[in-house]
């Protein structure tokens, strides 16, 4: 087969394939020996007729039709083998000259990994930052701790720092006098002082009764989190619906004991001592991996296929609708809230997509030059293993799917290829 490669891009290529006779003649007897297996001629058993008998009773547009797919797709495989390319979308394939069974050339337009140019990754070395546990991180434990164990009484009397305050709440734009969207909430439990609303809002409430009303205005931080809102004042009218007292729990051996398997209150701090530095510890794994593996693409040339990058945009955007519809917002309320359109939020989530793509592809070669493979005995045993974490028999099935555990290989590559780079950016 003669191949003839032209690059469009760093990242689409042209391939111009003739097929030698060969190829065809393999091509034809293939897809007439499976199309004979369906057909039935007399004086011969099912799929056992001569191939050339076959060729002349099937009908002949499905025939070309077969033998033209398979033909194309065998150049395909070839081709890409030859040119040692990586295709990351379908193929657009046409066919420039045909003569059944006797010659055939096509063109073919695909989006490939390009060229990737890695550092001496070998010798980036990347210091791990220690996280330690102090002793106002365990109070703040323990004071939640008191909180979920606390009892709460209704009281009939102006409302202090440490109650919780049942609240109606609505709030409009100071200047236009038109509802926020998000700012409102029905009979909604606050415990005033845990600064849980925006400054101020908490001590406005500070003093009133049950069945009092207040309005007052606000205006929202300059770094809020919804965009729209920054730095903009808002009218509260609040209010109150209940008053309730929060009588904490005292902090002792017999909390200890209610908290969980703990005698004493010493030992149930030092348990939560251990649980924090277990969760800082990871965080600090992660967050040295996520700062290497930005090094290293900070340091290599990665052309990016398009398809991939709004692959990758896709599956954010999907991430996020998903985590909104759990907390009850819709994408568009949500949009609103950051004062963009989506064609500006995507624009916005661009750049990460990128960095993530450009993460995979680095993974992804050094991994094939540490020579970085699963074994069948690895691949099973993890798939074991995550089918131990569902009771539902569906779940379980899923992971046996082609698709299910070529994803569960190809992260597990990664985290290999990951481990790896750890060893070398620590060794001394």
């Amino acid at each position: 087969m003669q191949v003839t490669k032209k690059n469009l891009s760093d990242t689409k290529v042209q391939l111009t394939l003739t097929a030698d006779a060969g190829q065809l003649q393999a091509a034809k007897k293939a897809t007439l020996e499976i199309m004979g297996k369906e057909l039935r001629l007399p004086g011969f058993r099912q799929g056992k007729a001569p191939l050339a008998l076959i060729e002349k009773n099937v009908n002949q547009a499905n025939l070309q039709t077969e033998f033209l797919d398979r033909a194309v797709n065998l150049m395909y495989v070839a081709a890409l083998d030859q040119e040692k390319l990586r295709p990351v979308s379908q193929p657009e394939v046409k066919i420039t000259k045909y003569a059944p069974f006797d010659m055939l050339e096509v063109e073919i337009e695909v989006e490939i990994i390009g060229t990737i140019k890695l550092p001496d990754y070998k010798k980036m070395k990347l210091a791990k930052k220690s996280a330690s546990v102090t002793a106002k991180e365990v109070d703040e434990v323990l004071d939640q701790l008191r909180q979920r164990e606390a009892e709460r009484k209704d009281v009939h009397r102006a409302t202090k720092s440490g109650d919780q305050a049942y609240i109606d709440f609505k709030g409009v734009d100071a200047k236009t006098k038109e509802p926020i969207n998000g700012a409102d909430g029905k009979n909604y439990p606050l415990v005033l002082g845990s600064s849980s609303f925006i400054p101020g809002f908490e001590d406005n409430l500070i003093g009133l009764k049950a069945g009092a009303e207040k309005t007052f205005t606000l205006t929202f931080p300059k770094d809020y989190g919804v965009k729209v809102l920054q730095d903009r004042k808002v009218a509260f009218t609040v209010t109150v619906v209940k008053v309730q007292e929060i009588v904490l729990p005292t902090l002792d051996d017999a909390f200890a004991a209610k908290a969980g398997p703990f005698k004493t209150l010493d030992e149930l701090k030092a348990d939560i001592k251990k649980q924090l530095q277990a969760e800082k510890d990871r965080d600090a794994d992660r967050d040295f991996t996520d700062q290497l593996i930005t090094d290293i693409a900070a340091k290599s040339t990665v052309a990016l296929p398009d398809s991939l990058v709004e692959e990758q945009l896709e599956r954010i955007i999907t991430d996020q609708k998903q985590n909104l519809m759990y907390r009850g917002q819709t994408w568009q309320e949500f949009l609103e809230g950051q004062g963009v359109t989506e064609e500006e939020y995507r624009k916005q989530l661009r750049p990460d997509a990128e960095l993530r793509v450009k993460a995979g592809l680095i993974l992804g070669e050094i991994a094939e030059q540490e020579k970085i493979v699963i074994t069948a005995e690895e691949l099973d045993l993890r798939i074991k293993l995550l089918k131990g974490q569902y009771q539902d028999k569906q779940m379980q099935a899923e992971l046996d799917k082609p698709e299910a555990r070529r994803e569960i290989a190809s992260r597990m590559v990664s985290e290999k290829t990951i481990d790896k780079l750890v060893g070398y950016a620590t060794a001394k």
